[in-house]
């Protein structure tokens, strides 16, 4: 009997150790706590809720939770009219603290004017949020941030590609928003990179299968979305950001650094479209003599040799652009997502670099701070990693159409709107592609009072220069505003 009642004892302890030291999310969870902040100098108070909501399969079993943040407005007493976004960052495997924490939120990264990290680390407020005209709820897909899968044999391919990617997210947004009540409030998505190709299948995936309909959607710098370009029409739509770069890093002939931005790009982008791209799609059929005048005049716009134009076909690639453009001047590279941000590699040769100076500075100030965020101010407790990047590979990126898609979506509904919103040192989604993308959403441009685009002097992440931040948050203000419908007003086509 001794033996018995001791190996139960042993068997209680095993079990308590292994519940304590147990690393895993809560199926459903949320804390509430309230603040306050000041926006455009008026008193907004808020409640912020953390917590995890989870994905049901076809029988309704729990096969996975999303951890999410939302934050209402509380002195709003009518709902109906009170808009609701809804934020996806991208990656694919990107948790929605970028956004989060430096963009729309009500809290912000202690960060430089430039968006440099500082120390020490930590948060302030927002005075550009979008929370004084909306509540925003940012959500983290499976296996970013604290989201994670709860049933172990779930199949990757439920979650891990574009269109399961879209199918399950849109199922949870349909519960999210009818757990808080929101179907008759103006509705809004906002992605970001990835997250572009996102909300692009997600507004049409809510509106045909779940019947949401939406007011707009906001592109921050989008991706392609499916919508096809060829080498050629690719390569020429990077030569407007070429010019940029070199602008900002004053390796343009005096005569054009003297110009403003806004006048390089007035003159490039014309170029590119009439007069680059037809070199490129022309390959071997080019004469000497045409190709070297549009080398000649590739290299005067771009800060780049004539001599490596050449040696790529006029084709250059972006990672040799962003190891080649300063090399001779002081051995640095410049960044990929920002290229107003400088590294510098273990060898100056090369056409490749070694990492993106720009990635890794925005890592280094935003991991330390929203951990101390949700533990101290949202005062969400977990043993869990926030994972900035998840594992979520292999990635299907087969049958996308999301680009169209959102436009077939545009036409079905008179109401959305889009805006479009891109850095011009942004070398990963270059700002001039993105409004390719534009182009063909509306190929017969029927819908152009309808789209919007908006440029910033800064990169990927526009909102984490000071200045760029209000203005960004300025132009979503304005765009709920334009996209706001009359009370009464039908849905239909004049």
């Amino acid at each position: 009997m001794r033996k018995i009642y001791l190996s139960m004892l042993l068997l209680l302890f095993v079990t308590v150790v292994f519940a304590q030291t147990t690393r895993k999310i809560e199926v459903e969870s949320k804390v509430e706590s309230t603040a306050e902040v000041t926006i455009k100098g008026k008193r907004v108070p808020y409640k912020a809720t953390a917590g995890t909501q989870p994905v049901w399969d076809d029988k309704g079993e729990p096969i996975a939770s999303l951890f999410y943040t939302y934050y209402e407005r509380t002195d709003i007493a009518d709902k109906t009219k009170r808009p609701l976004v809804i934020s996806f960052n991208g990656g694919p495997g990107s948790a929605s603290i970028w956004m989060h924490l430096a963009y729309t939120g009500p809290v912000i990264l202690n960060i430089d004017d430039e968006g440099y990290p500082v120390q020490p680390y930590g948060t302030k407020s927002n005075p550009h949020s979008i929370l004084d005209v909306a509540d925003i709820v940012y959500v983290d897909p499976v296996n970013t941030g604290y989201s994670r899968i709860v049933k172990e044999d779930t199949p990757r391919s439920t979650f891990f590609g574009i269109n399961a990617d879209i199918k399950y997210l849109a199922d949870w947004v349909n519960t999210f928003v009818t757990r808080q009540n929101r179907w008759v409030s103006p509705k809004y998505l906002i992605g970001e990179s990835y997250g572009t190709t996102r909300v692009a299948g997600l507004v049409s995936q809510l509106q045909n299968s779940h019947w949401m309909y939406f007011n707009g959607v906001i592109l921050v710098s989008p991706t392609d979305m499916g919508l096809e370009r060829g080498g050629p029409v690719k390569m020429a739509n990077y030569w407007p950001y070429y010019a940029a770069t070199a602008w900002y890093h004053k390796a343009l002939p005096a005569e054009l650094q003297a110009k403003d931005l806004d006048e390089i790009l007035a003159i490039v982008e014309p170029m590119a479209i009439n007069e680059i791209l037809p070199a490129m799609t022309k390959g071997g059929m080019l004469s000497e003599a045409e190709r070297d005048a549009i080398a000649t005049k590739m290299a005067y716009y771009s800060g780049l040799k004539k001599e490596a134009i050449l040696q790529y076909n006029l084709m250059v690639p972006t990672s040799f652009f962003w190891k080649e453009l300063l090399r001779e001047r002081d051995g640095m590279t410049v960044g990929r997502l920002d290229s107003r941000y400088k590294g510098f590699d273990r060898m100056e040769g090369g056409s490749v670099y070694d990492f993106d100076p720009a990635l890794t500075s925005w890592n280094h100030a935003f991991a330390p701070a929203f951990n101390h965020y949700a533990k101290n101010v949202l005062k969400f407790n977990t043993d869990l990693t926030y994972n900035l990047f998840g594992p979520v590979n292999p990635w299907d990126r087969s049958n996308e159409t999301t680009g169209n898609d959102l436009g077939t979506a545009m036409r079905q509904n008179p109401y959305l709107h889009l805006m479009v919103q891109s850095g011009y040192y942004d070398g990963g989604t270059d700002y001039f592609n993105a409004k390719y993308s534009t182009w063909h959403i509306d190929p017969n441009g029927k819908m152009k009072n309808r789209i919007d685009f908006k440029g910033y002097r800064s990169g990927h992440m526009m909102y984490l220069r000071a200045e760029d931040l209000a203005t960004s948050n300025e132009d979503i203000r304005q765009f709920i505003q334009k996209s706001a419908v009359a009370p009464g007003q039908p849905a239909k086509y004049k």
